[in-house]
């Protein structure tokens, strides 16, 4: 049985700043029924508040207790492994603040792990200290793998395009934190306090928010409002060896699955 949602953004609730039919109705929705959900995003740049102003800025009402970034997932996952630990950072707010909050030290001085995430002022000068730091010993952590990212004036170079880059100086595969691992999912779903076949994920993306889902034992709603559409889901089923359990064709759709669902467990209670 369904506890609680895990909720992608981009693509599921908005395209850049202007909110996807029936997002707000969503929410509205979970809302009244009581059932608990997280927004989780591979946006590294954002803090937690920032992406709830985000989204209360286009009328779909969020909490930052209720967002879950690939930022603060990576710097959670280090903060377990080696607690108080000295990190290099290679990217935005969002980033630099989450490692903060984790109890780690920022240094560019023989750091212990290089986390980067997106960068844009990313340049020869930090793919060189990266570089060294990572030939020197340091671990590698990427928060998410994105190749490119969507903006109002077309597409920009992602984390994953700058993660490509130092990969390929070092040779170092890094610890990938965001969809489409399964860490950033475990870690959602640890503050939820539940295990993993009690929660579901909404995504637009087979590639990232649905084969993240099923890697952490979840089940699967892709919303088909976004990157996976009618035409192209088979390629991305064979790209991802994942099938989604359910596929709807929008939000109000879904709407419609999820009152369903709610009376018919009611009527079993």
């Amino acid at each position: 049985m369904i506890k609680a949602y895990l909720i992608d953004l981009d693509g599921t609730l908005y395209h850049g700043r202007h909110r996807i039919e029936g997002a707000d109705k969503l929410i509205q929705t979970l809302n009244e029924q009581g059932m608990p959900y997280l927004f989780v995003t591979n946006n590294s740049s954002r803090t937690p508040q920032g992406v709830a102003d985000h989204l209360n800025g286009m009328g779909i009402p969020a909490d930052a207790s209720q967002v879950c970034t690939s930022a603060v997932a990576a710097a959670e996952y280090v903060a377990q492994e080696s607690p108080g630990a000295k990190v290099a950072c290679i990217g935005e707010e969002g980033l630099l603040q989450a490692i903060e909050a984790a109890g780690l030290t920022l240094t560019d001085d023989e750091p212990e792990y290089v986390i980067q995430g997106i960068d844009r002022e990313f340049s020869y000068h930090k793919l060189t200290k990266a570089l060294r730091w990572i030939n020197g010993g340091s671990k590698s952590l990427m928060t998410n793998p994105d190749l490119q990212l969507p903006s109002d004036d077309g597409l920009t170079p992602g984390a994953g395009t700058i993660g490509a880059a130092i990969e390929a100086a070092t040779g170092v595969h890094p610890t990938v934190i965001g969809k489409p691992s399964s860490i950033i999912m475990k870690s959602a779903i640890s503050r939820l306090n539940l295990k993993s076949d009690e929660v579901a994920v909404i995504g637009d993306n087979m590639r990232t928010d649905i084969a993240a889902g099923a890697a952490a034992g979840c089940e699967t709603l892709l919303v088909l409002t976004g990157i996976t559409t009618r035409d192209n889901m088979d390629s991305h089923i064979q790209a991802t060896k994942v099938r989604p359990d359910h596929v709807f064709e929008d939000l109000h759709k879904l709407i419609e699955w999820l009152s369903q669902t709610t009376s018919q467990a009611s009527k079993k209670g």
